[in-house]
């Protein structure tokens, strides 16, 4: 059997952390982070997560700097990231694909567009 994939959530609103581990964890390994730093040192352990979800507007570091630091570093760079957010104007998603995001997922979040994006950029990374 295939070895449970790993999703990092990275999300400051616990009720969202909540609704996303009650939607993905009866089919993934799940890793929590509820700011940017504590996301970097998770996607850097020792066994990195296979994909991050990553909130865009959190305190301290945002989701496009903790993109854009995953990315600059050789050994998070391959990790796809889709970004969960309020924001959904095409400038935003532009700027979240330029950063080397994955996707966008808007809030409130669909469960239905979360499985199916997931699921998706998993298949089209796996190693």
């Amino acid at each position: 059997m295939e070895q449970q994939k790993v999703i990092l959530l990275v999300d400051d609103t616990p009720d969202n952390l909540t609704i996303l581990c009650e939607l993905l964890k009866s089919q993934f390994k799940l890793k929590i982070a509820t700011t940017g730093e504590k996301a970097i040192q998770i996607a850097n352990a020792e066994s990195p997560p296979d994909l991050i979800l990553l909130d865009v507007i959190m305190p301290g570091m945002n989701g496009y700097e903790v993109c854009r630091m995953l990315k600059k570093s050789p050994t998070t760079s391959n990790i796809p990231i889709i970004f969960l957010t309020g924001l959904s104007t095409p400038e935003d998603i532009k700027f979240g694909e330029d950063l080397g995001g994955a996707g966008f997922l808007t809030k409130p979040i669909n469960p239905t567009d979360v499985l199916k994006r997931v699921h998706e950029v998993l298949q089209n990374n796996h190693k």
